[in-house]
């Protein structure tokens, strides 16, 4: 099937919503890892979020380009029509977008998704993420208010998020975020379903606690019962049908009952990126450890082409990211949940 349609895309969270469910998102950088998502996805049977950063995009383009637009852009390109050749639902999303980068990266990606929409083409993205969680939460809202309205035109759903994700994502460093900053309050979760809710669909990234990379002892302990806490005080304000459509963030390295947790609260989204490259990575290592003397000319030998072939050990690591992925759809409780299966 071709990537999700918008229809599709609000159908998928709202069954997720509803089913207490929720779709791994995939951070990728290249064709590779998003061929091992879109497998792991067919796999089980599973719909599922393809993203991209605005690190992964600029290393798409070249190193010589650096262009996080455009290397999202071909990025994108790739999972349509990749993704015709299987039958599950692909989202796209990109990841992360701090205000420094809006001119850069959001602005020129959701013009080029109007652009094709004047041309009767398929939405390039489904939905983006705006990260104004480091600027007051006023102007959070104002510039999410003036995107979301402008996304909502074109049938894109916007990610917003306040309070602040811990450690550090693709050059983003919030490791000195203040403790009282990781936990999204009551009040904030109010604040954006008011502001945000006539304007358009959108999803909210509230934190409670999380942290960006692997834990280690000591980092912050996520609260799930945050989120708990900020969806009664929605209800009580606004009503159940104003409850949030939630993302976890900073998710590596979580028990298995805290993730189990936050979806009875909201949560229809979970970011994957720390774990994946590990397990992409690892298949790497494992290969060239095992094949030192086939992959270098040692002592004047010739190596061993069949292994030095960067396909040899491209696909021994999409297989285990893709292996790594069938573990975040059991944990999300996704498996066999795809609009199309259905």
């Amino acid at each position: 099937m071709p990537v999700a349609t918008y229809d599709q895309y609000c159908k998928m969270l709202d069954r997720a919503f509803k089913g207490g469910f929720a779709y791994p998102a995939i951070n990728v950088t290249s064709p590779s890892t998003a061929n091992a998502a879109i497998k792991a996805f067919a796999d089980k049977k599973c719909d599922g979020i393809i993203q991209v950063s605005t690190g992964g995009g600029e290393f798409m383009s070249g190193q010589a380009v650096k262009d996080m637009a455009l290397g999202s852009i071909s990025l994108a390109q790739h999972v349509h029509l990749v993704a015709e050749k299987y039958n599950v639902l692909i989202a796209l999303h990109t990841d992360h977008c701090h205000p420094k980068y809006m001119a850069k990266f959001l602005v020129p990606l959701i013009t080029e998704t109007e652009n094709r929409r004047k041309k009767g083409l398929p939405n390039l993205f489904n939905s983006h993420m705006f990260d104004g969680s480091e600027v007051p939460l006023e102007e959070n809202l104002k510039t999410s208010s003036e995107l979301l309205e402008r996304c909502a035109r074109a049938q894109i759903i916007l990610e917003v998020e306040t309070g602040v994700v811990g450690g550090e994502e693709d050059g983003h460093n919030n490791e000195g975020a203040p403790s009282s900053k990781l936990y999204t309050t009551p009040e904030e979760m109010v604040a954006v379903a008011k502001r945000l809710r006539p304007l358009g669909r959108f999803l909210y990234a509230a934190t409670f606690g999380n942290v960006h990379g692997v834990y280690k002892p000591g980092n912050v302990k996520l609260r799930p019962e945050i989120l708990k806490k900020g969806q009664e005080a929605v209800i009580a304000a606004l009503g159940k049908e104003a409850r949030h459509q939630l993302v976890f963030h900073g998710g590596s390295g979580s028990e298995l009952s805290e993730i189990h947790e936050t979806l009875q609260y909201g949560v229809v989204k979970m970011n994957i990126d720390t774990d994946t490259q590990y397990a992409y990575t690892r298949a790497v290592a494992d290969h060239m450890f095992k094949n030192y003397d086939q992959v270098l000319k040692v002592d004047s030998e010739v190596g061993g082409k069949k292994f030095y072939d960067p396909r040899a050990w491209l696909k021994a690591a999409e297989n285990k990211m893709t292996e790594r992925i069938y573990q975040a759809v059991s944990d999300l409780k996704a498996e066999g949940t795809s609009l199309l299966h259905s």
